[in-house]
């Protein structure tokens, strides 16, 4: 079975920075379809903030467009998402996301216990 752990969520200021991680683990990994990371917060539905295949293709929500960036270390099976020029509206649980193939047929599609990212003024 595949495992998505995040780190890096806390309290940061507006206009601050700050860094998440993720590490997809278990004993089986062939390889990374792709990885990512939502968000929500309470009363609203889960949304897409960034994503990012495993040959650098990334997709982006458009209000985090030129202030995030999702990066991918495939031999690690991590990925990051660094958060610059934050906001209030950043505020939420960010949860990891992926798509790791345990052998050459079989995907694996998952999700990470979630990271809380507050961000105040």
């Amino acid at each position: 079975q595949v495992q998505l752990v995040e780190s890096g969520g806390g309290s940061v200021q507006a206009g601050g920075s700050h860094r998440l991680s993720c590490l997809a683990s278990g004993r089986s990994i062939f390889r990374i379809g792709y990885m990512g990371w939502y968000r929500q917060v309470p009363g609203k539905q889960r949304e897409l903030v960034a994503t990012i295949h495993s040959g650098g293709t990334t997709n982006y929500q458009d209000s985090v467009k030129g202030r995030f960036t999702v990066s991918l270390d495939n031999a690690k099976n991590m990925v990051f998402l660094q958060m610059n020029s934050l906001k209030p509206e950043d505020t939420a649980v960010y949860y990891c996301n992926a798509e790791i193939w345990i052998d050459r047929d079989t995907t694996w599609h998952g999700w990470g216990q979630g990271t809380q990212v507050t961000v105040s003024l």
